[in-house]
């Protein structure tokens, strides 16, 4: 029997052998063995209720900052849809759903009058990513704007998690993997819009002079480093001390921009871009004494 005949029926959309390489920023990696796209909500919770507990389940959203293997993603990869993007304005309440793009919420709330989002312009994914990371840049993350999460467990059933229940730390959350994240509420401050936007479009430019938003790329490949350990450098300044800009395996190349991006440059594999990364560690710690830890989250098998 194959995995797909194993699998409950659903309102949404469920495909076998899907390469991932087209859903992600970085265009790379091999297929999901089955991927489904749920309805809404309900359809999630009854797909996930009605899985048999020995099949992984793996979500996947925009894939801003995410590696898939050359060898596929066994089991069944979760990408939600635009009935998961919905977003909404109650005073200075955001409510947005987990596949809405961070710039797309940042720019509604913006022409709200509701500050404190901001950071989100220059942050390159969903909302369901950033809470997962706790995504931030600029001097914002998101545990700054957070009130709560709605989240669907392994067993189907909907989860309203409080901002203490995320565990958030630098680029973390502690809470459960199994959990699927399907819609935040935040709250920011009283703010003048075009303030706001002045705010916003700062952040976007020095984004698009400091990084290579052109390129097939990830996002920052590896998260900054204790500031104690690494002399107040942040990654790219230990990868460049390293002799790490520039450097190329294959296809995969540390940008020349910003050394603390990895960059597809035509024809990469997931497997060059992980042996640079692994490169690059190797060199970081021998030169510079700093263990970097992985920003870009790695799933799959290898080939």
């Amino acid at each position: 029997m194959s995995l797909i005949d194993r699998l409950p029926t659903v309102r949404g959309k469920l495909s076998e052998s899907v390469t991932l390489a087209p859903y992600t920023w970085l265009r790379v990696g091999g297929p999901a063995e089955v991927l489904f796209m749920p309805k809404d909500e309900a359809d999630l919770a009854l797909f996930l209720s009605s899985t048999p507990s020995d099949i992984p389940v793996q979500i996947l959203g925009v894939a801003s900052n995410t590696l898939v293997r050359d060898g596929g993603v066994r089991g069944v990869v979760i990408r939600l849809g635009p009935s998961f993007a919905d977003i909404s304005i109650d005073g200075l309440t955001v409510t947005a759903g987990a596949a809405a793009l961070d710039n797309k919420v940042a720019r509604t709330a913006a022409k709200a009058g509701i500050a404190g989002l901001e950071f989100y312009a220059g942050i390159p994914g969903t909302i369901g990513g950033a809470l997962r990371m706790n995504a931030g840049c600029y001097g914002g993350e998101t545990k700054d704007i957070l009130q709560n999460v709605i989240a669907i467990d392994r067993r189907g059933r909907r989860q309203n998690m409080s901002l203490d229940e995320m565990q958030y730390s630098y680029r973390h959350s502690g809470a459960s993997q199994e959990l699927i994240f399907t819609q935040a509420v935040f709250k920011g401050r009283v703010g003048v819009p075009k303030d706001i936007q002045s705010r916003m479009d700062e952040i976007t430019s020095k984004r698009e002079n400091s990084q290579p938003i052109r390129e097939k790329t990830g996002g920052s490949t590896f998260k900054n480093p204790d500031q104690s350990v690494s002399g107040g450098r942040g990654a790219w300044q230990v990868i460049d001390a390293a002799g790490g800009r520039g450097f190329q395996v294959g296809g995969a190349q540390m940008s020349e921009k910003h050394c603390n991006f990895m960059i597809n440059t035509g024809d990469a594999t997931a497997h060059d871009l992980e042996t640079l990364g692994e490169i690059i560690r190797a060199m970081v710690k021998k030169s510079e004494g700093v263990d970097l830890e992985w920003e870009v989250k790695r799933i799959g098998e290898s080939r």
